[in-house]
């Protein structure tokens, strides 16, 4: 039997758009339907209006930990025009988790932005770290209770993501390539037709990141920092100094940013390879997932160490979990991943909690097909109904044992 530290949090992970619908204010809303190969998101799984029954589904497992978004699009639809009722509605959702003894993560920034901040430029305008505080000021009111927040959601997808949109509207790519479906157009063989992210880009998130922490802190007391897409990369044969170069460029750059932050999110899927051209696309193989990445449980304790070794800061996990249609294989992946984590932690990694991607299957990000949740929604139901996995139960009891035994 594993144990983990006293007071871990344990827990499940959404973002608002993902699984909330008719975020009609919202860039994503825009861009959806007009590029090849990208779904509609639409209702999603209506999770603005069943938020309660998703969070008491959590709860009743015997998981003690929520992190969701709010929306900025739903916030400030129009530039300058706060919505009370947008504000109200994510004070309701804090409370409701508090109710049931959940400690609130809050995420303010999950890859979506109000249309009217991406037609200035989104990130890429000079005055963007100013107009993110000033969104960032504007939700410290309902913050109250709230010890977790996220200032924004992997900066180094989302920089590789402003990249991909600026090369299709410069005609250079034409086909949209969702940040977590990966396969025959994956985001790896992106990585190597076009430039890693440039400094540039990624620089641009880190100043509005810095811009926000300190009024986070000031007025609300809640720890601050951001999460990583981590890739734990090894290196092939004779290509050590390239693994150096790839990761600094699509991780390292943005974990060396958290300095000065009072944790560090670990988002951890899979393992990857860097040759002398930069990131092996993933092999294909009958055990690959559904969003074509290598079953790699064994790369969320490798994440999580060098995350730790490179910034000495808490770790929270964030995101893990794994894209199947197989309940079963769900639980062992996620066993495996744990056992990973308690050997981090056990090599003294200080590791504050984990949070399963994702509490619902749901809109990922231009396709429905890839389903990571605990719980499965029928969509075509009027109510939305929900239906707890197997693996929803089995995390719960974990968490209920603080422990992990194989």
């Amino acid at each position: 039997m594993m144990k983990f530290p006293e007071g871990f949090l344990w827990g499940a992970s959404t973002a608002p758009h993902q699984i909330e619908g008719n975020n009609l204010s919202s860039d994503w809303w825009a861009r959806e339907g007009l590029v090849p190969g990208m779904e509609l998101s639409g209702d999603a799984v209506d999770s603005y209006h069943h938020y309660r029954d998703d969070m008491r589904l959590l709860a009743e497992s015997g998981l003690n930990t929520y992190r969701f978004g709010i929306e900025w699009a739903r916030i400030e639809p129009r530039e300058g025009q706060i919505s009370r009722a947008g504000l109200a509605h994510y004070r309701r959702m804090i409370d409701e988790a508090l109710r049931l003894g959940l400690t609130p993560v809050v995420t303010l920034h999950h890859f979506t932005n109000p249309r009217w901040f991406a037609e200035q430029g989104g990130f890429l305008n000079p005055a963007a770290p100013a107009i993110f505080a000033r969104y960032v000021t504007t939700v410290t009111e309902i913050l109250d209770g709230v010890d977790w927040v996220i200032t924004m959601n992997e900066p180094n997808m989302l920089a590789m993501m402003m990249m991909l949109q600026e090369q299709m509207r410069a005609g250079q790519q034409n086909e949209w390539q969702s940040p977590t479906v990966e396969g025959d157009s994956s985001r790896d063989q992106i990585a190597a037709s076009l430039p890693t992210p440039s400094p540039e880009f990624g620089q641009r998130l880190v100043d509005a990141h810095h811009a926000v922490r300190d009024i986070i802190r000031e007025r609300t007391g809640a720890r601050v920092g951001w999460t990583v897409a981590n890739q734990a990369l090894t290196s092939t044969p004779g290509n050590e100094s390239r693994l150096i170069e790839v990761r600094h460029d699509w991780e390292d750059f943005y974990l060396d940013a958290a300095s000065g932050d009072d944790f560090i999110g670990v988002q951890s899927y899979s393992s990857q390879q860097v040759d002398e051209n930069g990131l092996v696309p993933h092999p294909d193989h009958p055990d690959n997932t559904l969003v074509g990445t290598a079953y790699r449980p064994d790369a969320l304790g490798m994440a999580v160490s060098h995350t730790w070794e490179r910034t000495g800061l808490p770790v929270l996990v964030t995101e893990n979990g794994i894209a199947t249609a197989d309940d079963a294989r769900r639980i062992d992946y996620t066993r495996a991943a744990l056992n990973g984590l308690h050997e981090a932690i056990a090599a003294g990694a200080d590791v504050r909690g984990y949070l399963h991607w994702s509490l619902l299957d749901n809109f990922e990000w231009g396709h429905w097909g890839p389903t990571f949740g605990l719980i499965s929604v029928d969509r075509t139901s009027l109510n939305f109904d929900r239906h707890p996995k197997p693996s929803l139960g089995w995390l719960g009891d974990v968490a209920r044992r603080n422990s992990l035994t194989n």
